[in-house]
């Protein structure tokens, strides 16, 4: 059996940096760097650490000798416990500053790239009820706080409501409040489970993979509309109806009450059948990405559609275009749009948007992207002139960064919500492009995550060559 290694202690440790993953910096006695939960530059912290490996330690922080200029008090009453919002401890301005730094330091140190004068983050005007999106897990064994488990009286009721532990897929911590959806979401989560556990109807347990109730979602359009999702683990038919129609009946302002039934081992809903109770029309599917903060991704949209440079006559791609949001803001713009996208009904939304809005230059295509996206399809669709590539966290397939360096389109514009895997993908294209300008757009106030936009341009001949003497 493997030793568990001993915890050490580190007294008096200067946080000098905040780093990946929304941890803070320091540096222990013997050199190593030490990633530190809770705290914030310029804390002076003693610490004690979970995690050892050959060049850095994982710590949490103990005991305050400083409290840094840089703290704030954190809003939430969750704090430090969910995990969702890492840097609410630290004043905005300065979560801005480490964000860019971070975007920077990935691109230069991962990618190896070469950029001058990289335009400022675009902060956000809300620092909170940002979200247009929040899911919800049930849970029958809620997360116990340290003072509950050395409590010595029963707890009876276990039933949890809310986000996973971070780290633990089994552990749910039931939310009181969270402040990262505008009203009504937090009543409608609450109202949920106060008249499911009313009715005895059976949360979800992870572990037995028994129980009625799975996930909740609930998401807001930039125009108001409301969509509540509810995944059942059991076909229940009965207790589904009358959960559903008290709903209804207590929130009338729910544009789309959705449900799916779901008893699979996991609670993804992409290869699930949705349906909608009442028959309510919706315009984002319950299935289609958008991003979270509707306010924001106006911003990154106006910064795209500046760095596309568009004059009405270009041919533009648009790559991961889920419901063709990017697509149909730059269509007016240019003489033809294609959006790609892997998820069906996020083109089969992306259509109806289109329609909706009177865009008629838009196609929109279903497929993986390293599939679909091949010399045929670019036969089909003529060669484009702008590229926009909006990819997962994980970044592009390298079979997609290869077709873009054979295409080579003069503008590419690439968004991401991972700027090291961004710095990975643009490291493989430097040899044809180069960085022209970088604009970061914060879409996630009191979290470590940001959107970095890149516009790359195609090198001359020369310039090409310039480089691979280097």
């Amino acid at each position: 059996m493997r030793k568990k290694r001993a915890r050490q202690l580190f007294e008096k440790l200067e946080v000098f940096d905040a780093g990946a993953k929304g941890k803070a910096v320091a540096k222990a006695p013997d050199g190593r760097t030490v990633f530190i939960s809770k705290a914030v530059p310029g804390d002076v912290v003693d610490v004690l650490t979970t995690k050892k490996r050959k060049a850095f330690y994982e710590a949490e922080a103990k005991h305050f000798h400083t409290y840094s200029p840089k703290r704030v008090e954190a809003r939430c009453e969750h704090f430090g416990i969910c995990g969702g919002c890492k840097w609410q401890h630290m004043g905005y301005e300065h979560q801005l500053y480490y964000k860019q730094k971070e975007i920077e330091n990935n691109l230069r140190r991962i990618g190896h790239l070469e950029f001058s004068d990289p335009l400022p983050i675009l902060g956000a005007p809300r620092q909170y009820e940002y979200r247009n999106k929040l899911e919800f897990s049930f849970s029958d064994n809620r997360w116990l706080t340290e003072e509950e488990i050395s409590n010595s009286e029963k707890i009876v009721n276990r039933n949890a409501l809310g986000f996973h532990i971070p780290g633990m897929w089994d552990k749910i911590l039931d939310i009181n409040s969270c402040h990262l959806q505008e009203s009504p979401s937090n009543e409608i989560r609450l109202e949920i489970k106060r008249f499911a556990t009313e009715k005895g109807f059976a949360f979800f347990s992870p572990r037995g993979k028994t129980g009625l109730l799975r996930t909740l979602m609930i998401r807001r359009t930039s125009i108001g509309e409301l969509m509540v999702l509810i995944q059942f683990f059991q076909d229940d038919a009965a207790a589904r109806e009358i959960l559903l129609n008290h709903i209804s009946g207590s929130f009338p302002e729910i544009d789309s009450l959705l449900y799916v039934v779901n008893n699979k081992a996991n609670d993804t809903i992409y290869d699930q059948e949705i349906f909608c109770y009442d028959d309510l029309q919706f315009k984002i599917t319950a299935k289609s990405f958008y991003q979270t903060n509707s306010e924001q991704a106006y911003v990154l949209y106006k910064v795209v559609k500046e760095f596309a440079g568009l004059t009405g006559h270009e041919i533009v791609f648009d790559l991961y275009t889920g419901t063709g949001t990017i697509a149909c803001f730059l269509a007016r713009l240019a003489k033809r749009v294609v959006g790609i996208d892997f998820v069906e009904e996020a083109i089969e939304a992306a259509t109806f948007n289109a329609n909706s809005n009177n865009i008629s230059n838009v196609q929109f295509y279903a497929g993986d992207m390293k599939d679909i996206f091949d010399d045929t399809f670019i036969e089909a669709h003529e060669r484009p002139d702008v590229i926009i590539t909006d990819p997962p966290r994980e970044g592009m397939h390298k079979n997609v960064v290869h077709q873009l360096l054979k295409l080579g389109p003069p503008r590419i514009v690439y968004v991401s919500c991972n700027s090291a895997t961004q710095a990975r993908d643009l490291a493989m294209m430097t040899e044809k492009y180069e960085i022209k300008k970088m604009q970061p757009v914060d879409m996630f106030p009191q979290t470590h995550h940001v959107e970095n936009v890149v516009l790359l341009e195609k090198r001359t001949l020369q310039e090409s060559n310039s480089k691979n003497d280097l």
